[in-house]
Formats: structure tokens, sequence, C-alpha cells
């Protein structure tokens, strides 16, 4: 596995990850960056080989179709969202192949995508750097609905919007990396709170329950202190912090995971750069 940002579970409990063709890309590499195993481990398929630059992140609706992004461009590719079918047949996408920007019908670094039980589809759209910095809303069709953010640390602003989790009413929390804080809004944009006691999310994950996995693969002594990496669990309805799964290397240039998700049995798995997947079992 190469670099690896994000993981998800599908209805029959395969994991599903996107890793970036054994490396850091996907440009020029025939791999297939979409790798599907059981839940004991066994690879079962990959998808996606020549089709993305930067696969970043991964979403599999209620139907078991599976969302990917794609935050880069080179070779006449890029810089777009996937809807797969889960044989790897593209039945939507978004954004302009290999065209960055900040328009209705562009992106820049597209990190995370999640969608709404009405089929409508947000995408975190920036990675840090010169890349975007927002929300962008789609209808379940793939029409521009509108957009909302802009760099900052200020309510609504946002650096590298990393992750994305809808809860049980409906809203939308967006892991703002880059602010040390999960800001949660309304489906319209409008903000509602923010939350900086799950630390610096890389990936969110919210089950049926409304209970909350963040992974935070980046707090240190120099980044967010005095937060450490690992895996927090806590509740989506009143932001409490209930458990904490500490990163399991103590080296701190260790790369720690980014991605987490949990199967129905309540097992959890997560997803690091250049590392195995990692299955977490209740004792």
């Amino acid at each position: 596995l190469g670099q690896q940002s994000t993981i998800d579970v599908d209805q029959g409990g395969n994991i599903w990850t996107v890793e970036r063709c054994g490396g850091a890309t996907c440009a020029g590499r025939t791999e297939a960056p979409i790798l599907v195993f059981n839940p004991s481990g066994d690879f079962v398929k990959g998808v996606g080989a020549g089709m993305f630059v930067f696969p970043h992140g991964i979403t599999i609706d209620d139907k078991g179709d599976v969302w990917i992004t794609d935050g880069q461009a080179a070779n006449g590719k890029g810089q777009q969202v996937f809807k797969l079918s889960p044989d790897g047949r593209v039945l939507l996408t978004l954004g302009m192949v290999g065209v960055a920007g900040d328009g209705p019908d562009t992106f820049n670094g597209a990190s995370a995508v999640a969608i709404a039980r009405n089929g409508d589809i947000f995408v975190g759209d920036g990675h840090g750097g010169n890349t975007n910095a927002r929300i962008v809303k789609f209808s379940k069709d793939g029409k521009s609905i509108k957009a909302w953010g802009k760099k900052g640390t200020g309510p609504g602003e946002f650096e590298t919007p990393h992750a994305l989790a809808i809860d049980s009413r409906g809203r939308l929390f967006v892991g703002d990396r880059g602010n040390n804080r999960i800001q949660i809004f309304d489906q319209e944009g409008r903000f509602l709170e923010e939350w900086k006691q799950f630390g610096r999310p890389s990936g969110i994950f919210i089950d049926k329950n409304d209970v909350m996995y963040v992974a935070d693969s980046q707090s240190d002594d120099t980044r967010n202190a005095p937060y450490k990496r690992g895996i927090r669990v806590g509740s989506a309805k009143d932001g409490s912090v209930t458990a904490f799964i500490p990163h399991p290397d103590p080296d701190p240039k260790s790369i720690a995971a980014e991605g987490v998700v949990i199967d129905a049995e309540g097992n959890i798995y997560t997803a690091a750069n250049n590392r195995p997947v990692t299955k977490y079992a209740r004792k």
C-alpha cells in the first residue's frame, strides 16, 4: 500500500481503501488505487486503474455506489469527483478534468465527499497550500447548488477541509484539519458550532447511533499540543469524548492513521500513508 487517507466499509462488510498506486501519486501508473478486502483482510479486487492522479476521499453511499475525490491534476486527468458502481463503472463525474479552479464546476484539491439522505453531494474542496478552502454542494444529478467558505480561521472559514460526515439530524461535520477543529453546519451552509476537543481531524466517521470516530494523524508537542495522535470516540450529539485509542507507535516520526471507519460489528478500521490497514476489534 502507498499513501492512504480514507477508508470505508460496504454493506457486505468489505473494506474499501484508496491508496496512491504504491507510492505518492497515480500519475503515469497502471495499478488500481481502490483496493477491496474482506473482513479477514483477504484481497478481493482492485478498481479504478488509470483513472486517477491523487485519489484522496472515499464514501460509499446507501446504494453501495462509491464516491472518490481526485485532488491533483497531471497528464490530462484529475481535479474531479467520481461516482462509481461497485464494479468500477463511472456513473457520474463532477469537475472539469485536469482543470483546477474555484468556480461552480471546478475543484482545486478536493479532499472529501459526503452524500446526504436526499442524494445531495457535499465536497470538501481544498488540501492546504494554494488550493481551495470551501464546501461545494451539488444535487444528486450533479448540478451545482452553492459553495461556502474561504481560507481563514473564523466561523465558516477553512484551512484544509480534509474530512466530511453527516449525522442523523443531517448536520454536516467538516474536519477543518489546518485549524485543529471540527466545524458543524446545516445543509444550507449555516455555521452552527465548532468543536476542538476531538483534536486535529484527518478523518471522521459517524455511525447510525451518532457515535463519532475521529482520526487525528498530526497532533504532537509542536502542533496542536497537548493533543496526541490517535482515534477519539465520542458523541456527535453533544460533543463529549468518551474514549481514545492512541497511535500505537511512540516514534514521533511514525505515520498515524488519517482514515477511520466502523463496521456493523463495531470493529474499527484505519488507513495511514504507507502502512497496512489496521483493524481494532472489540474485547
